[in-house]
């Protein structure tokens, strides 16, 4: 699957916006990505997550887990993919955490994915999770890389599909100089609802 492919499947499902956002940093940006927006289709979130695990077939991965909530249905499908356990750690108390009795044997061989990979934070925590918890990071994998390839985790990292993440400073942003309104995302939706998609 090409960059291009995987970037149809975003925009046909309505999962990748255009217009104009107000980020969790405070910046602006023309451009997000709400993955739960292809995810919800078993189709795509199934097509996506294989190939997404294809370069670790055969590297012994025996769990596949990703913070929740983006990175749940991702590792669950990555994980049947490579035939894996499945497990995904969760914030309590403000610090990422495993619970619900998941568990790592030691050693345990362990792929790290999320959805959309920016800072790479959320990632560095489960990473972290992962190796307090006795496993092995053998590496990490994002649908959507919009780091601009500034992130490194200390182990492979495979993006499904890398997508510059252009962003203003409100005060230098053109989208406010042209009175288009900020949306944060979430808090309405800023593009229309979508039937099923068609092939």
């Amino acid at each position: 699957m090409t960059s291009q492919e995987v970037l149809q499947i975003f925009e046909k499902t309505g999962a990748m916006l255009k217009g104009h956002f107000l980020l969790t940093s405070g910046r602006h940006s023309d451009r997000y990505f709400q993955c739960a927006r292809v995810l919800q289709y078993p189709r795509y979130c199934e097509e996506l997550c294989r190939e997404l695990a294809a370069p670790f077939q055969g590297r012994e991965i025996g769990v596949v887990a990703g913070p929740a909530m983006g990175g749940i249905l991702v590792a669950y499908e990555a994980a049947r993919a490579l035939q894996a356990r499945n497990i995904f750690a969760e914030r309590e108390n403000g610090v990422m955490t495993l619970r619900r009795g998941f568990q790592l044997a030691p050693g345990e061989r362990v792929l790290v994915v999320e959805d959309v990979v920016t800072t790479g934070g959320s990632v560095r925590e489960v990473i972290d999770v992962v190796r307090r918890a006795g496993g092995l990071v053998a590496g990490t994998a994002a649908l959507v890389d919009r780091s601009n390839g500034t992130v490194d985790f200390g182990v492979p990292f495979h993006a499904l599909v890398t997508v510059p993440a252009v962003s203003y400073a409100p005060e230098e942003c053109p989208l406010c100089r042209r009175g288009l309104p900020a949306v944060k995302p979430g808090s309405r939706q800023p593009a229309p609802a979508h039937g099923t998609p068609k092939a």
